[in-house]
């Protein structure tokens, strides 16, 4: 009795995490982490992460918008839209850091990224999982780089060209080099996090894409209708908890993302009535609207994407009952000598997959949407018993007409007709905007 104590007590207390070492998989993404001030495994880093959150993306934009309006500049060097420039990176960067901040204090990162789950996964998961992660880092820097480039050389030339009157500093060249530095590690800074949150969903998303082509294998060896249903209700159950974690941070990074270019494209229209709109105007704002649309559309790609992958299973599990079922009626009704069967051990339906594999090959191209979840490749004999009962294959397909797994926002599905949705009440909105400002009818 008192070990069994000991042992319930135990497991009221909440897990510590482990330390990070050099043959850790997630060591060198710690690292990338520290570097990018928004680790927070221990208590110096925690502070330095918040202190660095509070600078660039409050403190440095609210001076900057409030010290540096500038509103006796020329034409070229005014900022008419530096408020919704300001707004829309710092909103979003702030909802990226509070969402990291929750994810990894209350999961950690490990559990956070389902490390803790891959001793349970195929080597070709683990594999394929640890090579995503390699490169979730170089995908982050090649979306933020560029639209960074442009923001330094816009920078640049903005101080350079000597229209600043920066009041903290006496010496200008030094109180120009000083408040460019910081608009430009601000801006790096709020883009950053956003997009890394975006990424680590991407992350995510890709390894429950892996398991489900892992998962679909079953269909291809002599599985039972009970170990094919449990792995389903395990891999559906990851979604939900994925669909948990991210949904709040889905919902309102498309709120804010809308709001952002609605406020845009309502003072752009507006403006062009009263002024000529150029780069030297408007360059910042498509630089930001490139950058959040961006982001947005990783996040909502990588869900459509999940959730096409996990309902494609229905298909090959109604492939594979068919297939089945027409091997068993064959067997029953023809009576063949076992000699005769030797040259073809497939069904009469099953007979052509290998003609029809070679017509595929023979030059019609299907670019890269097939793989082990969603063919046009007949399963062979082999993948199935006639042991397994018609009625326990027509449940499991039924379960799966009617369980469709996926990335969900509060019950909506996140699929090609959410998505669908989105842009036909998006451009709704925008004719009707731009029906108020510029007439369009």
């Amino acid at each position: 009795m008192g070990e069994e104590e000991a042992f319930l007590n135990s497991k009221e207390k909440p897990l510590s995490r482990s330390a990070s070492h050099a043959s850790d998989e997630l060591h060198s993404f710690r690292s990338w982490l520290r570097w990018l001030c928004v680790d927070q495994s221990k208590a110096w880093t925690t502070c330095l992460s918040w202190f660095v959150f509070i600078l660039f993306a409050i403190v440095v934009p609210g001076l900057s918008h409030f010290l540096l309006a500038c509103s006796d500049c020329d034409n070229k060097h005014s900022r008419p839209f530096d408020m919704v420039v300001q707004l829309s990176l710092s909103s979003l960067a702030t909802l990226s850091f509070l969402s990291l901040t929750q994810f990894v204090r209350k999961y950690g990162l490990r559990r956070f990224l389902f490390f803790d789950k891959l001793c349970d996964e195929s080597e070709t998961v683990r594999t394929g999982y640890t090579r995503q992660l390699n490169r979730s880092l170089y995908i982050l820097f090649v979306f933020v780089l560029p639209c960074f480039a442009a923001e330094c050389a816009y920078k640049i030339w903005w101080y350079s060209s000597g229209f600043t009157r920066i009041p903290f500093l006496g010496n200008v060249m030094v109180s120009d080099t000083v408040a460019c530095f910081l608009e430009l590690c601000s801006w790096l800074y709020r883009t950053v996090v956003f997009f890394l949150v975006c990424v680590l969903f991407r992350l995510i998303c890709h390894l429950q894409i892996l398991r489900l082509q892992d998962f679909a294998q079953v269909f291809q060896v002599n599985s039972d209708v009970e170990s094919v249903l449990r792995e389903h209700l395990r891999v559906r159950r990851h979604l939900r908890i994925i669909s948990h974690r991210y949904r709040p941070f889905i919902l309102c990074s498309l709120i804010i993302v809308t709001a952002s270019q609605f406020t845009s494209l309502l003072m752009t229209t507006r403006a062009s009535s009263n002024a000529d709109i150029d780069i030297f105007k408007a360059g910042e704002l498509a630089l930001c609207s490139v950058s959040v649309l961006a982001g947005l559309l990783i996040l909502l790609r990588s869900a459509t994407r999940i959730t096409h992958k996990a309902q494609a299973v229905t298909c090959l599990a109604a492939k594979w009952h068919a297939c089945a079922t027409i091997d068993s009626f064959d067997s029953a009704e023809v009576d063949t000598p076992a000699v005769s069967r030797m040259p073809s051990s497939q069904p009469a339906a099953c007979r052509e997959s290998s003609s029809f594999s070679d017509e595929l090959s023979d030059g019609d191209d299907v670019g890269d949407e097939e793989d082990e979840l969603d063919n046009t490749l007949i399963i062979p004999a082999y993948a199935f018993s006639t042991t397994i009962s018609f009625q326990k294959r027509q449940a499991l397909v039924t379960y799966f007409e009617n369980n469709r797994a996926g990335i969900t926002v509060y019950g909506f599905m996140l699929d090609r007709t959410s998505l669908h949705t989105i842009f036909g009440i998006e451009l709704s909105l925008v004719l009707w905007l731009l029906g108020k400002t510029i007439f369009i009818s």
